[in-house]
């Protein structure tokens, strides 16, 4: 028998396989394929990959382990279901870590909160509570962005209105968030978005984020050994990732030093005037400067930067094309408005006042509402410490990795009802006409349990100042034709953008 043969025999043997698999399978949705795994079926849905797993997770109820190629351990078991995310992120939080192959994933994020775990986690997340507790933060916060509309994005979106151009909202709105979180984290305004529709700068640092993010999803989906051997060949996508990382650290590092100077030549203390407020000297101040080091302002003011920019700017996208596409809630929004804000007297910026924002229940449930249709973080994963019996009754064993799907949890009739897909923001809204408060395990888009997000309140805060600035103003339509979907990434982009036609309102 010569080799011919043996090659023969060999494929012969491997089609016997591949053919009794899919016969044995053909019912079944997603196929466990020999060596492949499940790859096949994630690889041909990678392009609609948020909806395919929210069809995968209905047919199986809720709750799937997924299978990864042999020897890749690529396996995780996927849920949706509100008792296991319950279990997961407050009943038996300890058990449940991000873990290492987390922190490899995100390596860049550094020791930031949002990638560890444990008693350095715990000492990260108080120091940040006592910061967005502060009295300053809010209010710097707030004339930050009010200062910024003022400025840029309402002349901005004027002259797209003078001149009847196409506008990319998606783009600006990423820009405007950007310079923002800059200004608060770094005390520094780069100044990415204009005043008039000129050609946009461009920042290095901010095209470094967007590939970062690339990065990062690349890692979640191609074998670990794959991506290893990548970065140490320095090709493909890790060589691209380890650039925008040093990108990333001769940008901070500038403000870092300069913060430490600042601090040993005039002493701030917490009393200082608010306008010379940033996170960076406050972070100084709340730990002091004999103890802090400048890794840890490093990795969590990268981690507050790409908070405070993708998550609001993403949230802010899909908010304005789910308004602009629902005339009837947009004239709801409107409405509101017009009975507890407006007079001929009062100027729009002055609507950060609490007991104003508050009485905006419609436009808090629109927002609510585009959260969970559209939450900027789709997915969040987890590493199980020890063997677990999940609410669902699935066993996970010692270093399973478990991930939840916070936009497959939001398209689930058992949780939100036969009308889950509809934009509906009645459905925050109680007969006597307060916000319906729904459990955090359910309404997912700021986490839940201990990781809740530090920064939901100034989140909401800030979504509704753009919001009623922008749409006392104006009036948005998406350009006909214009296809919009999310994108392949770690947060909840469009990937083709949002190109809407701007055209000024009036409000009586």
């Amino acid at each position: 028998m010569d080799s011919l043969d043996f090659i023969v025999i060999f494929v012969a043997i491997v089609s016997f396989f591949f053919i009794h698999t899919w016969l044995s399978n053909r019912n079944n949705l997603v196929i466990d394929w020999p060596f492949f795994g499940m790859l096949p079926a994630l690889l041909c849905h990678l392009s609609n990959i948020h909806d395919y797993a929210t069809t995968v997770l209905k047919h199986y109820e809720g709750t799937f382990m997924f299978k990864g190629p042999w020897l890749t351990n690529l396996d995780f078991l996927i849920t949706v279901d509100p008792m296991n995310v319950h279990h997961i992120t407050s009943k038996n939080f300890d058990n449940y870590i991000k873990g290492p192959k987390f922190y490899e994933i995100f390596e860049i994020m550094g020791d930031g909160i949002f990638n560890i775990d444990s008693d350095k986690w715990k000492r990260n997340r108080d120091t940040l509570h006592s910061l967005f507790k502060a009295n300053s933060f809010e209010s710097s916060f707030v004339k930050t962005i009010h200062k910024k509309l003022e400025s840029c994005l309402v002349p901005l979106l004027n002259n797209a209105t003078e001149l009847g151009t196409v506008v990319d909202l998606q783009d600006i709105f990423q820009r405007f968030t950007f310079d923002n979180i800059c200004f608060i984290v770094l005390g520094f305004d780069p100044n990415s978005i204009p005043n008039k529709l000129i050609e946009f700068p461009e920042n290095a640092f901010e095209t470094a984020f967007n590939k970062m993010e690339d990065g990062m999803f690349y890692r979640h989906i191609a074998p670990r050994f794959l991506w290893k051997l990548q970065k140490w060949l320095q090709i493909g996508q890790e060589k691209s990732y380890g650039e925008c990382g040093k990108i990333i650290d001769q940008f901070l590092h500038q403000f870092i030093s300069s913060t430490f100077q600042e601090q040993n030549k005039f002493n701030y203390t917490k009393d200082d005037d608010e306008s010379n407020f940033n996170m960076l000297k406050a972070l100084v101040m709340e730990s002091g400067m004999e103890t802090i080091e400048p890794k840890f302002l490093r990795d969590n003011a990268l981690n507050l930067l790409a908070a405070g920019r993708d998550a609001i700017s993403a949230s802010l996208s899909w908010f304005f094309w789910l308004v602009s596409t629902h005339p009837v809630v947009e004239a709801k929004i409107l409405e509101e408005f017009r009975a507890n804000l407006i007079t001929k007297e009062e100027n729009w910026f002055i609507t950060s006042r609490l007991e104003i924002l508050n009485k905006l229940v419609y436009l808090h449930g629109a927002l609510c509402e585009a959260l969970r249709l559209f939450p900027p973080l789709p997915f969040e994963h987890k590493s199980a410490v020890k063997s677990d019996i999940l609410p669902s009754g699935d066993h996970v064993n010692a270093n399973t990795r478990i991930l939840y799907s916070l936009y497959s949890m939001g398209r689930m009739e058992q949780i939100w009802g036969e009308d889950c897909l509809e934009f509906k923001p009645e459905r925050w809204i109680s007969e006597k006409g307060s916000i319906i408060q729904v459990p955090s395990y359910k309404f997912i888009a700021f986490n839940a349990g201990p990781r809740s997000c530090l920064g939901k309140n100034i989140s909401f805060i800030q979504m509704k100042i753009i919001a009623i600035a922008l749409l006392l103003n104006f009036q948005f339509e998406v350009v006909e034709g214009h296809n919009v979907c999310p994108c392949l990434s770690v947060i909840l982009h469009m990937k083709h953008g949002l190109k809407v036609k701007v055209t000024k309102r009036g409000i009586n």
